[in-house]
């Protein structure tokens, strides 16, 4: 038994080294060939390493043109799906009402349907029904439809895991409304709300898909990428300027997976403990 359960674990561990290398290599190759100093063509390894790419990429307003909207858009689409993410939430789980679990599979049905199926039908809508010209804020409308969803998933998990006593307790205190939502309910689901808004501005920042039936002239940044990679004289620029799409996406990943970590270790106590912890009349007045 113990030879068949450490087979196994070995075969596992194997098999995840397999899927970690098949996923992140062509991110390696990226980065190795940011830095050639080939600048046409892609030769294994490569002839030479330099950093003058770099200053080349840096010296396109084109880039940096698109960089910003990439950073606008990401950053209102994140904040539009926090707040109707967070009140969507707190209305599914507080309350039960005619059509609730048809609104819960509508609200998580954009991340769901393929990007392309998505962007035709926002482009359709937006165009068609209302008249309204490609741009900036139908990229963000584009945007929040599946941010929304992140956001959605992450406060209703932390609401579930939430023990009900909190918030009653906090009533018994005599607490107001206002009272219990800032002092007892947003200190445990800050970190829900924060990891849900980074993970959320990671996808907006990286999206390319939606983006392209609903965007106007301007590109964001993984259009202006997609539209550069297929001529060989920029590929040295695509590389880098891919480098920093990377980089900017892989931060907010990273810090949204601490914040669940750290989330799910404190775990439903935590609010629990902390209230019961408090000296009575602790909440303060307003």
């Amino acid at each position: 038994m113990s030879r068949a359960r450490a087979g196994a674990g070995l075969g596992l561990r194997v098999a995840s080294t397999l899927v970690m290398l098949f996923l992140y290599f062509p991110l390696a190759i990226i980065v190795v060939y940011a830095f050639t100093t080939q600048s046409s063509s892609f030769t294994f390894p490569p002839p030479g390493l330099t950093l003058d790419w770099f200053g080349v990429a840096f010296a396109r307003e084109d880039m940096w043109e698109a960089f910003r909207l990439s950073l606008l858009v990401a950053a209102i689409s994140t904040t539009v799906a926090i707040t109707l993410g967070s009140l969507l939430a707190g209305a599914v789980y507080r309350t039960r009402f005619f059509g609730r679990e048809a609104l819960t599979f509508i609200v998580l049905l954009p991340i769901a349907l393929p990007g392309i199926v998505t962007g035709i039908a926002l482009r359709s809508t937006l165009s068609g029904l209302f008249d309204v010209s490609p741009g900036t804020f139908t990229i963000v409308i584009g945007h929040t439809t599946f941010c929304i969803v992140i956001v959605f998933n992450n406060v209703v998990a932390r609401l579930r895991r939430l023990s009900p006593n909190v918030v009653e307790a906090s009533a018994d205190l005599g607490a107001s409304g206002w009272q219990t939502f800032r002092h007892v309910l947003m200190p445990n689901l800050a970190t829900a709300l924060l990891a849900g808004g980074v993970l959320a501005f990671a996808l907006s920042f990286d999206e390319i898909i939606v983006t392209t039936f609903t965007r106007g002239g301007d590109p964001t940044l993984p259009i202006w990428i997609f539209q550069k990679l297929f001529r060989p004289r920029n590929r040295p620029v695509t590389n880098v300027v891919a480098l920093i799409a990377v980089t900017v996406t892989i931060v907010p990943v990273l810090l949204a997976q601490m914040l669940a970590r750290s989330s799910d270790d404190a775990g439903t106590g935590m609010g629990a403990g902390a209230t019961s912890a408090r000296p009575r009349g602790a909440i303060p007045a307003e």
